[in-house]
C-alpha cells in the first residue's frame, strides 16, 4: 500500500474528481452491467423528470436513494438497468414556448402553425440534458445517459398508443361530460393533480343572493351564498338538506322576508332601521342581492334584526319554483329554477341553501342531472370560452374575463373509468411495500378511496395525440394501436406521431367512399398518461422485451417524492391495474421535502439556499449523500437543509474514517521500514480463530455490521443505515484501533502485530464493501490502495460481491465490550465531577452487575484495556447489586402510559412499593405480573442508588450508574500514583510536540529535559521510580533516550519567579530529530525558543 497524508491534508472533493477520471476510464458502470448481464434481472423504474430546468436537491436526494438501491442491489446479484428518463411533453414545455413567443390566446398558436410551435417545444426539451448529465455524476450516481428513454420518442408514443387501445378494448375508456379544474390561462383541462399544483390562496367575492319564491303570499326569498358569483348568470336550481329545519324569517327594519336555515339565521346581514318601516312587507324582493351589513355585524344582533315567522323541514322545500335571477337560460324553465335536495349540503357556512350551476361544479351538475334538470350527457351550454371569457350566450357581459383557474363543465373528453377500478387498486395497494409504510396505508390509500375517473384527454398541441380516427358523422370510430396499423389503414409512412405530423392523415371509411374519411380528434394525452405508461412504454412493449417485460413485472422499485402518491405514483398503478390487474411496482420508498434553512422553499431569488455544485466542491459528493440519506426527508418528513450538516458529515464519519485507514497504511508501511517482509493480510478463516478479545469483538462487530445493513436495505430503509456506521466507525478508531496501540505498533511482537493489523485490514475492507453503495467515492479511494496487498482482487470496488455473514457472531463479546465502554464513560463522569484527570492514576475501581460471564468478562479479558485506559490500578468485580447500592423500580410512563390507561396510577404505585427482593426477581424472571398487566424489562426503569461504605465520604469514594451497571471509584490519594501521573505527563507532552513536529511513527528522537523545581532532584525521582512503566511508554512515542543535560541550543526564558508551580511540574521539554530540535512547553506561562543547527 502507498502511504497516505493526513487527514487535515485529505481533500474530499479532489479524491472524488480522480475517482471520477478512474470509472470514465475503466467504463466502470459498463463494465459492471456486462459482468452481470447473466444475473437475476432487478427491475428498477426511474421516473422522468422535465429537463427545462436544472437538478436541484430534490433530485438529487431520489437520485442517491435510486443510486444506493440499485448498487446495493448489483453488487448483491442482480443485473440492474438503470436508463435515465426524460418528461418531455406537457404544460411545462408549452408554456415556456407561449412566455418566449408572447402568445396569450389559443388562436395564436393556429395562426403561428402547430407545426411550427411543436418544433419550438422539441428544440427546449432537452436544453439542459448537458448539465444534468454532468450534476447527477458528479454526485456519484451510475446511470445510463446515453441510451435514455424520452416520452417524446417514437417507440414510447407508439406504446402510449398500444396502452390506450387495450383501454378500451377492457371498455375502460368513456367519452362524456365532466366538471373539470381548467386553466384559461394554458386553454385545456387539468387533472385533479395537476390543479393541485402549485396551488394558492386567492381572495373571492362572497355575496348573499336572494331568489323570490314564486307564489309566496308573504313574498320571500331564498337566500343562497356563492364565493363564484360569475357562475349566477349559469345558475340552474337551488339545493337543500331535506333533514335541516328552514325557516322563514322578517327583517324587523326593512321588513324583508327570507328562507334559510334555521342554525344560519345568524348569518344574514343586519340593516338598518328605517324611520317609515311598516310592519309588513315594503318593498320587492326580487332579484334583490343582499351585499351585507351597514354596520358592524354579529351573530347577535343578525338574530335580534329577524322575527321567525314559520318553520317547516327542507324536505318540504322541494320542488318550490323561483324566479330566475337571469334570462339567459329560460329554455330550461319547464324543469328548472326549482328546489332540490342532496346531502352534500351543510350547515357550517352559508345559509343552508346551495345555488347550483351545473356548467360549473361537480356536485352542481351531480345533483342537477340526478332530479332531472338537465339530462346527462346532454349538451348543456357552458357560458365561458377558452380564454376564459363569457360568450354571446351571456350577452350583457360578453367578453368578459373571469379568473385564470376555473371549474366548467366539458364535453367530449375521454376518461379512464378509473372508479370502475377502485376496488382492485386497494387491493393492489395491499401488495406493495412502501417506505415509510404510512404514506401508503394513509395517504396514498385514501387518494385511491376517493379516485375518480381521469380525464385524460387535453386540448394542447404539444404531447402525445390521441389515436382514435372518427367518421364526420359521428357513426364510425377506429382506436389506432400500433404505427402499423396507422400506415395499414392510412396508407401513409409514419416517421413521427406528433400533431403535426399525423393531423393530416384520414382513414378511408369501411362503409364506403361515399361516408367520406375518418379524421383524428384534436385531443393529446396528459402527460400523465405518458408517464404513467412508462414501465412498458421505456422498453416498447409489446412490440420489443416481450420476454423481459412478462418475467419481471411488476417492477422491484420505484422513489419519489411525497407529492407523487397523488401523481406518478397513482398513474402507475391505475394503469398497471386497468392493464394487468396488478401493481406496477413492488417496493417503494417515498421521500419529503428539501427546504432552504429558514424553512422556507428553495428559491433561486431569495438566495436562501447554497448551490448543490457549491456544497460538493467545499465538502464532496459522498458527504452530501450521506447527508441527505441520514435525514427525516427519506421518511417522508421535510429537511431544513443546513450546509454545516453537511461539515458535520465530513467531521463526524469521514475523518474517523480516514484516520483509521491511514493508522493502518503507516503500520503496515512501519513492517517494511524495520526491514521485515512486506504486509500482506492474513487468511480470514486463520483471523477468526484468533486469541486477542478485541479481535474477537471487532470480527463479530463487522459481521453486525453486514448483518444489520443487509437487513435494513432488504427492508429499503436507508435511514437507519448512517446511524449505525457512525457508531460502527466510532467503535473501531475509539475501541479497536484505540486499545489495541501497542499490537498494531509491533511493540508485543511481529506476529501480534501481523495479526492485530490484518484483523483491522479485514475489517476496513468490509466496512467499504458495506458502505460502498452509499459513499461510492470514498469507498473506492480506500479500496484501490487497499487492494495493492490482495492477490486476485477485483479492479473496483463496485465489482465486489456485497460481504456475507462469515462465522457466527459473538453477542456475549458484543455486549460486554459495550458495557465495557459504559463503565469508562461513568468513571470518566466521576473523574470530572471530582477534578481528578485521566493523567492522575486512582488506585481501585468497583464493577457492580448481576451477570457472571460480563463480570468474568470484565474482571478477565478486558481487564488490562479498562485499568490502561483509565489510569486505574486495580478492578473488583461484584455480583451483590445490593452491596454497594439501594435498588427502587420506576414505571416508563412514556411505554406504559398509553397501555395502561386508568391503571396507570395503581400499577405506578405498586411498582415504587416493591422491595429489593422483588426487583431482584423480576430482574431475574425479566417479567412481572401487576393487576394483570405483565410487565418487561422494557417497561420497567431499574435505578440504583449508591451506599457509601460505612466512614467514607462522596470525595474519597463515589459512583456513577446507568440503571444497567454500576462503577464506583477510590478517589482517596497516594503518592506514588502521583508519582506514576508524573511520568505520565512526560509522555503526553512529548507526544504532543511529535506531533506538532509532523514525526512519523517510525521515527526515532531523543529528548532533553530541565527541571525547573527547586529541588532539581524531585523530576529524577520520579523518573528513576516509574523506569519501568515510563520505559514501555517512550518506546510508545519512540524515543532513544532521556537526557537532564540540556545541550547549549536549549534555552528557557522565564517570565517571572513568582509565576513557579508546585514541584514535581516540568516547564521544559526539548527533542531533538536530526538536525531538528523543538521544545516542549510544560506551562502557558513559561515560554521555551528553540535553537537549531542546519534547520
Amino acid at each position: 500500500m502507498e502511504e497516505v497524508c493526513e487527514g487535515k491534508d485529505f481533500s474530499f472533493p479532489s479524491q472524488e474528481e480522480h475517482i471520477l477520471s478512474f470509472w470514465s476510464k475503466i467504463d466502470a458502470f459498463n463494465v459492471q452491467l456486462a459482468r452481470t448481464r447473466n444475473f437475476p434481472e432487478y427491475i428498477f423504474y426511474d421516473g422522468p423528470p422535465f429537463a427545462t430546468g436544472l437538478p436541484h436537491y430534490g433530485h438529487i436526494l431520489t437520485g442517491t436513494i435510486k443510486d444506493i438501491v440499485t448498487r446495493y442491489q448489483s453488487m448483491t446479484g442482480h443485473h440492474v438497468t438503470r436508463r435515465f428518463g426524460w418528461d418531455c411533453h406537457g404544460l411545462p414545455v408549452e408554456n415556456e414556448i407561449d412566455r418566449k413567443l408572447g402568445i396569450k390566446r389559443r388562436d395564436q398558436i393556429l395562426e403561428m402553425g402547430i407545426d411550427k410551435y411543436n418544433e419550438e417545444c422539441r428544440s427546449i426539451v432537452t436544453r439542459y440534458v448537458e448539465e444534468w448529465e454532468t450534476i447527477i455524476t458528479r454526485t456519484g450516481r451510475w446511470i445510463d445517459f446515453k441510451n435514455d428513454y424520452k416520452t417524446m420518442d417514437l417507440k414510447f408514443m407508439e406504446t402510449v398508443w398500444w396502452v390506450f387501445a387495450r383501454l378500451c378494448q377492457k371498455g375502460l375508456v368513456e367519452r362524456g361530460f365532466k366538471v373539470m379544474p381548467y386553466s384559461t390561462g394554458c386553454k385545456t383541462p387539468l387533472s385533479n393533480f395537476e390543479a393541485g399544483e402549485n396551488y394558492k390562496l386567492v381572495s373571492d367575492p362572497e355575496i348573499m343572493v336572494s331568489f323570490p319564491i314564486v307564489g309566496d303570499l308573504d313574498n320571500a326569498a331564498l337566500v343562497a351564498r356563492t364565493t363564484t358569483p360569475w357562475t349566477l348568470p349559469s345558475n340552474l336550481a337551488l339545493c337543500v338538506n331535506a333533514n335541516f329545519v328552514y325557516v322563514k324569517v322578517r327583517n324587523k327594519y326593512s321588513g324583508n322576508i327570507y328562507v334559510v336555515a334555521e342554525s344560519r339565521v345568524s348569518e344574514l346581514p343586519t340593516e338598518k332601521p328605517k324611520s317609515n318601516a311598516a310592519s309588513g312587507p315594503t318593498g320587492d324582493t326580487k332579484k334583490s342581492k343582499i351585499k351585507g351589513s351597514s354596520g358592524e355585524k354579529t351573530k347577535d344582533s343578525a338574530a335580534e334584526s329577524y322575527e321567525v315567522l314559520d318553520k317547516f323541514s327542507g324536505a318540504s322545500l322541494v320542488g318550490t319554483k323561483y324566479e330566475p335571477l337571469f334570462n339567459y337560460f329560460l329554455e330550461f324553465s319547464e324543469a328548472a329554477f326549482r328546489v332540490i335536495a342532496d346531502n352534500y349540503v351543510t350547515d357550517d357556512s352559508g345559509t343552508g341553501i346551495v345555488h347550483c350551476a351545473p356548467a360549473f361544479g361537480e356536485d352542481d351538475y351531480r345533483v342537477c342531472t340526478e332530479n332531472q334538470i338537465i339530462n346527462k350527457g346532454e349538451n348543456l351550454i357552458v357560458a365561458v370560452d377558452d380564454d376564459g371569457c363569457f360568450t354571446g350566450k351571456i350577452s350583457t357581459l360578453m367578453g368578459s374575463m373571469l379568473r385564470m383557474r376555473i371549474r366548467i363543465l366539458l364535453k367530449h373528453l375521454r376518461f379512464v373509468r378509473v372508479e370502475l377500478l377502485k376496488e382492485q387498486l386497494l387491493e393492489n395497494n395491499k401488495q406493495t411495500y412502501w417506505v415509510p409504510e404510512y404514506v401508503k396505508d394513509k395517504r396514498f390509500h385514501n387518494w385511491l378511496e376517493n379516485a375518480r375517473d381521469w380525464a385524460i384527454s387535453r386540448s394542447r398541441f404539444w404531447g402525445t395525440p390521441i389515436p382514435v380516427w372518427i367518421s364526420e358523422d359521428g357513426e364510425e370510430r377506429i382506436v389506432m394501436d400500433s404505427v402499423g396499423t396507422l400506415e395499414r389503414l392510412s396508407g401513409v409512412k409514419v416517421f413521427d406521431l406528433h400533431r403535426h405530423n399525423i393531423d393530416h392523415i384520414t382513414v378511408p371509411s369501411t362503409r364506403g367512399p361515399e361516408f367520406g374519411v375518418l379524421r383524428r380528434i384534436n385531443d393529446v394525452f396528459d402527460c400523465w398518461f405518458e408517464s404513467g405508461s412508462m414501465p412498458y412504454a421505456y422498453i416498447h412493449y409489446p412490440f420489443e422485451n416481450v420476454e423481459l417485460f412478462e418475467k419481471n413485472f411488476p417492477g422491484h422499485f420505484v422513489a419519489e417524492g411525497l407529492d407523487q402518491t397523488r401523481g406518478w405514483f397513482y398513474t402507475l398503478m391505475v394503469l398497471s391495474t386497468a392493464l394487468f390487474e396488478k401493481p406496477a411496482f413492488r417496493n417503494l420508498i417515498c421521500n419529503g421535502l428539501v427546504l432552504a434553512e429558514d424553512g422556507k422553499k428553495m428559491s433561486k431569488r431569495l438566495k436562501n439556499y447554497p448551490s448543490p455544485m457549491e456544497v460538493i466542491n467545499d465538502y464532496g459528493a459522498d458527504a452530501l449523500r450521506l447527508y441527505l440519506v441520514n435525514s427525516p426527508v427519506v421518511r417522508a418528513e421535510t429537511l431544513r437543509f443546513k450546509k454545516d450538516g453537511v461539515f458535520g458529515v465530513v467531521k463526524d464519519v469521514f475523518l474517523p474514517w480516514y484516520n483509521a485507514y491511514r493508522f493502518l497504511v503507516q503500520n503496515a508501511k512501519r513492517l517494511e521500514y524495520e526491514g521485515s517482509t512486506p504486509f500482506v493480510p492474513i487468511a480470514l478463516n486463520v483471523l477468526q480463530k484468533s486469541s486477542n478479545v478485541l479481535d474477537q469483538w471487532t470480527n463479530s462487530a463487522t459481521q453486525s455490521l453486514v448483518h444489520f445493513v443487509r437487513q435494513e436495505m432488504d427492508a429499503y430503509q436507508l435511514y437507519t443505515v448512517v446511524p449505525y456506521l457512525v457508531k460502527f466507525l466510532d467503535n473501531l478508531t475509539n475501541i479497536y484501533v484505540r486499545f489495541n496501540r501497542k499490537r498494531l505498533k509491533g511493540r508485543i511482537g511481529e506476529d501480534n502485530s501481523r495479526m492485530a493489523l490484518s484483523t483491522l485490514y479485514d475489517v476496513l475492507l468490509t466496512s467499504c464493501k458495506v458502505m460502498a453503495p452509499f459513499t461510492p467515492f470514498f469507498t473506492e479511494v480506500l479500496y484501490q490502495n487497499m487492494r495493492k496487498v490482495c492477490d486476485g482482487a477485483e479492479e473496483s470496488i463496485h465489482f465486489c460481491s456485497f460481504p456475507q455473514e462469515e462465522g457466527k457472531r459473538g453477542e456475549r463479546i458484543e455486549e460486554s465490550v459495550a458495557r465495557m465502554m459504559k463503565i469508562i464513560d461513568l468513571a470518566r463522569n466521576i473523574r470530572e465531577r471530582h477534578n481528578r484527570p485521566l493523567k492522575t492514576p486512582l488506585r481501585e475501581m468497583i464493577v457492580v452487575h448481576p451477570n457472571e460471564d460480563f463480570l468474568d468478562d470484565i474482571a478477565g479479558k478486558l481487564r488490562e484495556y479498562v485499568l490502561e485506559e483509565l489510569n486505574i490500578r486495580s478492578l473488583v468485580p461484584c455480583k451483590d447489586t445490593l452491596k454497594y447500592a439501594s435498588l427502587r423500580a420506576e414505571p416508563d410512563f412514556s411505554v406504559l402510559g398509553k397501555r395502561l390507561g386508568k391503571s396507570m396510577g395503581f400499577v405506578a404505585k405498586e411498582l415504587k412499593a416493591m422491595s429489593q427482593e422483588d426487583i431482584l426477581d423480576f430482574e431475574k424472571a425479566g417479567e412481572v405480573t401487576i393487576a394483570t398487566h405483565c410487565l418487561k424489562l422494557t417497561d420497567i426503569k431499574l435505578v440504583r442508588e449508591f451506599k457509601h461504605p460505612d466512614g467514607m465520604t462522596d470525595k474519597e469514594m463515589d459512583a456513577a450508574g446507568d440503571g444497567d451497571v454500576l462503577v464506583i471509584l477510590d478517589l482517596r490519594h497516594d503518592g506514588s500514583l502521583f508519582e506514576a501521573g508524573v511520568a505520565r505527563e512526560v509522555v503526553n507532552r512529548i507526544q504532543k510536540l511529535r506531533k506538532k513536529a509532523g514525526l512519523e511513527p517510525t521515527d526515532m528522537v531523543e529528548v532533553y529535559f530541565e527541571s525547573l523545581d527547586e529541588d532539581r532532584s524531585a523530576i529524577q525521582q520520579v523518573l528513576n521510580s516509574q523506569k519501568h512503566d515510563l520505559g514501555i511508554d517512550m518506546e510508545c512515542v519512540g524515543l532513544s533516550v532521556v537526557h537532564s543535560n540540556l545541550p547549549i541550543w536549549a534555552v528557557v526564558v522565564r517570565l517571572g519567579e513568582t509565576e513557579r508551580e508546585e514541584k514535581g511540574k516540568i516547564y521544559g521539554l526539548w527533542v531533538k530529530f536530526g538536525e531538528i530540535q523543538m521544545p516542549v512547553i510544560g506551562d502557558d506561562r513559561w515560554q521555551a525558543q528553540w535553537a537549531t543547527t542546519g534547520f
